[in-house]
């Protein structure tokens, strides 16, 4: 098969979708790699890395479109690269796809085959393709929480970890996944209060058995969650419906609760962002201020650390990218239950449900 990966255009956007290490596997199997040139050197990786492991240079990601069978990418299409997709092509990416109907749109429109990262679901319902850049952005959701709340920048002024005499600042989490659970090891580390609301009592009772003791868990209700805003520094939003939009946990009214300068790093911003007052930001531009209080909501947070996690992806993406371009995506798909559930639209028709229930079920949408 003739994999491509173009450049990723979107912005800050600095990993690419595969690995020196990931092309040398694919041409060992007998394929076909195009890689538009300069699309690895934000995350380390020259064009000579590519040529040495047999990749072919092409200078613009209309090439690199034009010529492939399978687009391997990071995130998903932007407008620039709508006209770019071929009908039939498969695009393996990160998509997103509930929380843009322009996007869904143009891709009913291409007629490609859409297997999207965050939907590939294992048997005992891990998201294997999500999992890693959920572990570096709930890390990150922790180094961006703590620098915007120095007070430079309008946050509160708080330390997280505090000094000899002074409390530690607070931080609540929503959602007890995975973005939450490293989430909570990197605010626990520094030394913070850390609070952790879920409706999943399993995983509570988990990160309660594995956390340190100023970990705390308790059940997510509305009631709890307007009594901890009140007193905590940094909110982090990791609340994940799979392949749908994200529940508006935090309304507006909630932030007068909230002291001055409290910072809200809402990372289920790719789904619609679980805060009603949250809108995609991006790293050149990453925060915006609502009622005192401070929004980080940056739509491609993992984008900040490229080299680390395009290695991550790469570790994981690999095995679907080889299996694809072996056997094409029907068998592929058919032989591999958890693939199969990456499906999202397939030659102009939605075929997955959280797509359907994100704009599909609305009376006249997308007619």
């Amino acid at each position: 098969m003739v994999i491509g990966i173009p450049k990723e255009i979107k912005n800050n956007e600095s990993r690419v979708g595969m690995t020196p290490a990931g092309v040398l596997e694919l041409v060992h199997k007998g394929h076909t790699v195009y890689i538009q040139t300069g699309a690895g050197l934000g995350s380390g990786f020259t064009d000579d890395d590519y040529k040495k492991v047999g990749a072919h240079i092409l200078d613009t990601a209309g090439q690199v479109y034009t010529l492939s069978e399978m687009i391997v990418k990071v995130k998903e299409p932007i407008r620039e690269e709508y006209d770019l997709v071929q009908k039939g092509q498969i695009l393996f990416t990160y998509f997103h796809f509930a929380s843009s109907e322009r996007l869904t749109e143009a891709m009913i429109e291409s007629k490609a085959v859409c297997i999207a990262y965050e939907t590939v679901e294992d048997e005992d319902g891990t998201l294997p393709l999500l999992t890693p850049m959920s572990e570096v952005a709930g890390r990150m959701a922790i180094q961006q929480g703590a620098k915007y709340l120095e007070k430079p920048v309008k946050g509160r002024g708080v330390l997280l970890g505090g000094v000899p005499g002074v409390p530690p600042g607070r931080v609540l989490i929503l959602g007890a996944g995975t973005v939450g659970v490293q989430a909570a090891k990197m605010a626990a580390g520094l030394g913070a209060h850390v609070t952790i609301l879920d409706v999943n009592m399993k995983r509570l009772r988990y990160i309660n058995d594995v956390m340190p003791s100023h970990v705390i868990t308790e059940f997510s209700n509305e009631y709890n969650i307007r009594r901890h805003v009140k007193t905590h520094d940094l909110i982090v939003g990791g609340v994940l419906i799979k392949g749908g939009r994200a529940p508006k946990i935090i309304t507006r009214d909630m932030l007068k609760l909230m002291h001055p300068g409290t910072v809200i790093v809402d990372v289920a911003v790719d789904q619609g962002g679980c805060v009603e007052t949250s809108r995609p930001t991006t790293h050149e531009n990453p925060v915006y201020i609502i009622d005192d209080v401070v929004h980080y909501c940056v739509a491609n947070m993992p984008g900040a650390v490229p080299y680390t996690s395009t290695l991550a992806l790469t570790n994981v993406t690999l095995p679907y990218v080889l299996a694809l371009a072996n056997k094409g995506w029907e068998r592929a798909c058919a032989e591999d239950p958890s693939l199969k559930k990456g499906l999202n639209i397939v030659g102009g028709e939605v075929v997955y449900e959280g797509i359907r229930e994100a704009f599909l079920s609305q009376p006249g949408a997308m007619a």
